[in-house]
């Protein structure tokens, strides 16, 4: 039996890349036809050392890591941008997808400044289009490089009492 089944997706969490759950999220691995969709994780990691911006997470399943997504949210601006997302092949198709995103939509919500999120993706990828179609974003275009982009306008917080 596979450790994992019975688990809700509410028990789907972020935390940030440690030195020791890195190698986990290194070793994470896309389905043969989805490996064009996403940078690999080792480069996500590599590049997010560099990037003062950047905000890589891991997705959790209960004690198990499933997946991997990092997101800019720079302070001088109210866009952010989810530019990384993935959830290992083994782990697909239980809602952990629709889960971490919901998560980290609330995480860049919680930021206080952040108004519009963006997130761009292969146009053959129709999971993808469908998991954020899902979640309120409105495909916007092709970029530059050929991926769709596609916003989400955040509703704004209530000031707190």
């Amino acid at each position: 039996m596979k450790s994992g089944i019975g688990l809700k997706t509410a028990d789907i969490r972020l935390v940030p890349v440690t030195r020791t759950n890195r190698p986990l999220v290194t070793a994470l691995e896309l389905a043969p036809d989805q490996m064009d969709f996403v940078a690999s994780n080792a480069e996500s990691l590599e590049e997010a050392e560099t990037d003062e911006d950047a905000r890589p997470r891991v997705v959790m399943a209960g004690t198990r890591v499933v997946g991997f997504l990092m997101y800019e949210a720079p302070r001088d601006d109210d866009e952010a941008r989810i530019y990384r997302f993935m959830i290992d092949r083994a782990s697909q198709g239980r809602g952990y997808g629709k889960a971490a995103l919901r998560e980290v939509l609330d995480e860049i919500q919680g930021l206080g400044h952040v108004r519009h999120v963006s997130i761009c993706y292969e146009p053959d990828n129709e999971a993808a289009r469908n998991l954020y179609r899902s979640a309120g974003f409105v495909e916007e275009g092709l970029d530059e490089d050929g991926e769709m982009i596609a916003i989400l306008a955040l509703q704004a917080q209530a000031d707190e009492p």
